[in-house]
Order: structure tokens, then sequence, then C-alpha cells
């Protein structure tokens, strides 16, 4: 049996966390995840993803520094006792004090086919440059962000209407169902990893809200491709009279070069925006500031519609 530490925090670490602690092959000896966080408008303590699909009886880290005091003095003392870590979505990057203490070093799972969107989200990122398809990748960790050797990688499609947490999910499925096995054959020495090609790579970087604000300026078909890609999150919106209006739902339309970019007009009783190039943005579904989501039709019936 093999014994492992367990570093996750997001719901795409859960069913690798899963799939590992029903494997008799390995033994966790204990899940490191981020502390409780406030969510939500009323800010209520929440545990992350990982913490409630532990299981019971499995001790649970929730460092808010990893050189806290009583996690350091517990990985540091049964770290080296283990054949490897595995790190899946845990969100901070681990000190190279860390990296060295397991026998065969940091087995990462990563929502990409590297090195193609190495970076903290790869799974918009790949949907908004309109991949046609992604994957997981089984690496080990190095110094480098996402820059380690491979160990497997398996392919997943990217379909014409997917969302972000369409994607999430399927991705999140899959590197579970991989991990396993692929980690076994590596600790096991059937599997040599491979360098990656380092000069292929693409970077993405940390997403905020204000990544979601869509740029007229840009052509209809990109900012199409945002409004999937950053379905759940960061969302898409546009910003009018001093408010948000989040985007839930567009498509790209028939072209009008009569129009400036940023322009807002109705056409066939939907709400649309001027883009780039003579593009237009059809808008299907939206979210007024301080209001409940509707479909284009009833916003434009409202008392306080842009247009």
């Amino acid at each position: 049996m093999h014994k492992i530490i367990f570093f996750g925090t997001s719901n795409f670490a859960v069913p690798s966390l899963q799939s590992l602690a029903s494997d008799e092959r390995f033994e966790i000896a204990g899940i490191v995840t981020q502390p409780d966080r406030p969510v939500g408008r009323h800010a209520v303590l929440t545990p992350p993803a990982v913490k409630i699909a532990a299981p019971k009886g499995t001790l649970v880290f929730q460092p808010e520094k990893l050189k806290d005091e009583s996690f350091k003095a517990w990985v540091t003392e049964f770290g080296p006792t283990c054949d490897a870590f595995v790190i899946v979505s845990y969100g901070k990057i681990l000190p190279q004090w860390l990296l060295d203490l397991p026998k065969k070093g940091i087995v990462n799972v990563h929502g990409s086919l590297l090195p193609r969107w190495r970076g903290a989200s790869p799974i918009q990122a790949a949907i908004a440059a309109g991949d046609t398809a992604t994957g997981v990748t089984v690496m080990l960790i190095d110094a480098e962000m996402d820059h380690g050797p491979i160990l497997a990688q398996a392919e997943e499609p990217i379909m014409s209407d997917d969302t972000g947490g369409e994607l999430h999910d399927r991705l999140a499925k899959l590197g579970g169902e991989l991990l396993p096995g692929v980690l076994a054959d590596y600790l096991d020495g059937r599997i040599e990893p491979k360098e990656q090609k380092h000069e292929d790579a693409t970077y993405c970087k940390i997403l905020t809200r204000d990544d979601g604000k869509l740029d007229p300026n840009d052509t209809a078909e990109n900012l199409e491709q945002l409004v999937f890609a950053y379905d759940p999150w960061p969302g898409t919106w546009i910003e009018k009279n001093g408010k948000r209006l989040k985007i839930l739902e567009a498509m790209e339309g028939d072209p009008d070069k009569t129009r400036n970019p940023g322009d807002f007009f109705v056409r066939n009783g939907l709400p649309c925006l001027a883009c780039a190039a003579g593009t237009v943005l059809v808008i299907k579904r939206l979210q007024p500031e301080g209001k409940k989501p509707m479909s284009g039709q009833e916003y434009l019936r409202g008392k306080n519609s842009w247009i």
C-alpha cells in the first residue's frame, strides 16, 4: 500500500480525493486544505469542498500558512514516510522544503493538456481561446509553475456550447478516473516521467470579477466565447450609467456596420451590443444590478431598461 498526503481545496479536487480514498492501493495519511472562508452576501463561514468530502476519521489540516507551526511539525515528521504527496486544485504554491519531503515527489492533476494553459484558469482559457479540445494532465511538480514532467494525459472535447462550469465538472471527473492508475504505475516504477515541450507553453492567469467585463472593442465572436468560458466564474458583465448588467447568455448575431462599438440597440425583440468590426452580440439572458436573472425580452419591457 502506498502512503500519501492529499492537498486540495476546490470541487475540482473532490473526484480525485474520492477515487484515491476508495482505492486499496493507497493510504491517505492526511488531507491538507485551505481554511474555512466566509461565503455569500451574509459571509457564512463555509468549509472547502475537500474538507466536506474528506473520509471520516482522516486527519485534516487547514493551515492559513504552510509554515504554521503545528502543520509544519506534523508534515516534516510524516512527509518523509510517504511515497508521494498528491496536489489537486489546492490554491497555494508549495515551497521547496515541502517539495523535498516525500520519497517520489509530488503528483499533480492539472486541468489542461500541458504545456498548453499553464496557470490558474486553464478551463476558462481553453474555451475563451476557441480550443476544440482540452483534457487533464497528471504530472510531477517542480519549482516552476506547471512545468514538471508529465506522467499521463487524457483528452476531452470542448463542445460549442460548453460553459466553464460544465467543462470543469467533466475534467474533474476525468482526473479522478485517471489519477489512481497513473499514480500506482508511477510509484511502482512502470511509468517514466516525460519532459514537457516547454517551447510550446501558453499561460493563463488568476481570474478576478473585473476580468469578466466585456469590451465592445473586441469582436462579438470573442465576447460570446467569454460568456461561455466565464460561466459561472467570474461571470461576464457590461457597464452603463454606472451600473453593472450581468450577461448570462449571449450569441453572435448578424453584423451591423452602421453602428459604433458600445452602442446598444434592439433587434428582433432582443437587446444587442454593437462590437468591433461591425459584429453584434445578441443578449438572450441577463441580470440587472440588484435584480433577478431575466430574459432579454423581459429586460426590454422593464422600466429601467438602458435601451
